[in-house]
């Protein structure tokens, strides 16, 4: 068996016995609590929570446009705010005939709030509630694997999301520091720049080019091969033992938006297999997308 059926068969192994949910294996610096507005460091509650949490900052501090002003700061040019929603539970009395009686009532207002890292100039820093800073130090092998790629996108690190930008074939990593390990950086790395080989000026593959929106077809069989991509390419670097059990519990995922059709990973390895070829200067492979000899 080559490297590409070996990691294939550990992941359907996998699969098989079941896997753990997927999680993020970086944390983004300072936010070790719940995002939280930076001049009361009262925490945010409910839908605010999940909307602050989902954006692409690394700071959990939140503020207004006038706070930043009371402040003595401004919001950089061309920054762009976070709507979130205040609400207030009260009672109030209203005549009923004869009688006074208390009704419930609730007042919901909406805010622009902006994160700290969109500010300039603000007098007063947050306070560090982050853990202390870990050191991922580099791993020789997969940082000669990125740095020989002489086709890689441009790859821009900083942010809390790690992504493949089709329009601007742009990569971009959370911090390297942030990571849970160095296996969990180049894992989450590998998985990009697998993505990125599908660019119409590199393999053009019709799962990266052609999928229109989050959760469609398209886009989940594209997640299958940028996946299958990293586990082959960790599997070259030898850190696929430390990163293997994540891959697999990611794939489930996307298999299960697939109706579990199992087929769809032997057609993701081939064309994984293609990307990681791509990679590593080989020659591509002659196989269709059926997973087998064209």
């Amino acid at each position: 068996m080559n490297i590409y059926e070996i990691v294939t068969d550990r992941i359907f192994k996998q699969l098989e016995a079941g896997t753990a949910p997927w999680h993020k294996p970086w944390s983004a610096p300072g936010q070790s609590g719940l995002p939280r507005n930076f001049v009361t460091g009262k925490e945010y509650r409910g839908i605010n929570v999940w909307i602050l949490l989902s954006s692409e900052f690394s700071s959990p501090y939140w503020l207004t446009y006038n706070q930043a002003r009371q402040l003595d700061g401004h919001i950089k040019k061309g920054e762009h705010g976070t709507p979130v929603v205040f609400w207030k539970f009260g009672t109030r009395e209203v005549q009923d005939g004869e009688d006074t009686i208390q009704k419930s009532s609730v007042l919901v207002r909406y805010y622009t709030v902006f994160n700290v890292d969109q500010c300039e100039r603000l007098r007063i820093a947050p306070a560090n509630t982050s853990e202390p800073t870990r050191t991922i130090d580099p791993i020789a092998e997969c940082e000669y694997l990125v740095a020989s790629w002489g086709g890689k996108p441009d790859i821009n690190h900083g942010g809390n999301r790690a992504s493949y930008s089709k329009a601007i074939d742009q990569v971009r990593m959370p911090n390297r520091n942030s990571f849970e390990s160095s296996e969990h950086y180049y894992g989450t790395l590998f998985h990009e720049l697998t993505h990125s080989t599908g660019h119409p000026k590199r393999l053009n593959r019709q799962t990266l080019t052609d999928f229109e929106f989050f959760g469609d077809d398209n886009y989940s069989r594209e997640e299958l091969v940028a996946e299958m991509g990293a586990a082959f390419l960790c599997g070259f670097t030898g850190i696929e033992n430390r990163i293997i059990d994540n891959s697999a519990a990611y794939l489930a995922s996307w298999l299960k938006v697939l109706k579990e059709d199992h087929r769809m990973v032997l057609i993701a390895a081939s064309q994984a297999q293609k990307a990681a070829d791509m990679i590593l200067g080989n020659p591509i492979s002659k196989t269709s997308d059926e997973g087998s000899p064209a």
